[in-house]
């Protein structure tokens, strides 16, 4: 049990007037219990455990279905176990242990929503945590890159997903987000779900690999044969607005301070209007994107945090999962001798090209 975050939440709590907190999502309860796993699915946020905090005591919330794994494979010590029969659902266990007024960080039934408060809870990570991400980043850029390795012409692109998901599981990460696009699909959509749509010539692949509820992101390209000197410029130019976000990601820095250098470096690449056409990333941790960076966006950048960006110029992408420590920027998805473009010392993903 983490004592520091127990002791950080009901700060929290106390400040805010809050008696009893229920943790619902899949995210908060990985963060709060160091790493444990209460989803069943990966397409929802809930997760089909909960947790509930109140001044003086700490509550593991499940039916009976769920609480024999958790005992025997989550790190649960230090809280208490409150289960009962399925049908009936967590609302009247809950309520029966519950003091005052309920706060959720998500919807339930008669409580206040406390999502906004609980949030930047998770964003700055411990040492443990910095450890982790380490081993999540490197464990999702070795899966990404393995499965465009084994890309050939002729996979569908939900084989190659397929793929994908392989890799990620053998490398201990659960692949929560796989896009996949081929050919002509990379230029028209930036959020390709993978079809029957068979491979020519060119493939994206995108994957976010979760562990201990942290999540790491990165985007792979492969093309077969020459490649069109279009392509190449874009692939470049995509590359050094990629370098000058991460080359801004520092201390002190806004969020929005970071979107405008990016913007700046796409309009000096000559696709000023490109970020228009999808988001840039922002800070990451136990949600693939915690906050994105905007023109608006206030948050400060502290450090032991982090981020994901993922500049687009129609057709090409550059996406790896970074840490800003004391150490400084590290880019822990990079793994491997996959091609890379150096940008003012700073080296991001190329396209890996079969002759």
């Amino acid at each position: 049990m983490n004592t520091e975050k127990l002791a950080r939440l009901r700060a929290l709590m106390r400040a805010s007037g809050m008696e009893s907190l229920l943790i619902n999502r899949a995210s908060n309860f990985a963060w709060l219990t160091d790493g444990a796993s209460s989803y069943i699915h990966i397409a929802t946020d809930g997760g089909a455990a909960s947790l509930l905090v109140t001044h003086e005591n700490q509550y593991v919330i499940c039916d009976n279905i769920e609480i024999t794994r958790l005992r025997a494979e989550e790190e649960l010590d230090g809280w208490e176990f409150v289960s009962g029969p399925w049908p009936e659902g967590r609302e009247p266990l809950v309520r029966k242990i519950a003091p005052g007024m309920l706060h959720a960080d998500s919807r339930f039934p008669n409580a206040v929503d406390a999502s906004a408060m609980i949030a930047p809870l998770r964003y700055r990570l411990d040492a443990r945590e910095v450890e982790r991400f380490r081993m999540v980043g490197a464990a999702t850029g070795r899966a990404v890159q393995s499965a465009a390795r084994a890309v050939r012409a002729g996979m569908s692109e939900q084989q190659i997903a397929g793929l994908i998901a392989g890799y990620a599981y053998a490398n201990h990460v659960v692949p929560v987000v796989v896009l996949v696009a081929a050919d002509e699909r990379i230029f028209n959509f930036r959020h390709p779900l993978p079809t029957g749509k068979k491979l020519e010539k060119y493939a994206m692949l995108i994957v976010c690999g979760r562990r201990w509820g942290l999540v790491a992101s990165a985007t792979r390209l492969v093309h077969f044969g020459k490649m069109p000197d279009e392509l190449r410029r874009k692939a470049d130019a995509c590359a050094a607005v990629d370098a000058a976000l991460i080359g801004a990601t520092r201390r002190g820095a806004t969020l929005a301070s970071v979107f405008e250098i990016g913007a700046q470096a796409y309009a000096a690449q000559g696709f000023a209007d490109e970020w228009r056409l999808h988001h840039q990333g922002g800070l990451a941790g136990y949600e693939p994107r915690e906050v994105l960076a905007t023109p608006t966006a206030s948050l400060k950048i502290e450090g032991n945090q982090a981020f994901a960006w993922n500049p687009s110029i129609t057709g090409t992408k550059s996406e790896d999962t970074i840490l800003l420590t004391d150490k400084g920027l590290e880019i822990i998805t990079q793994e491997g001798d996959w091609p890379l473009i150096e940008v003012e010392g700073i080296k991001r993903p190329d396209i890996l090209q079969w002759e």
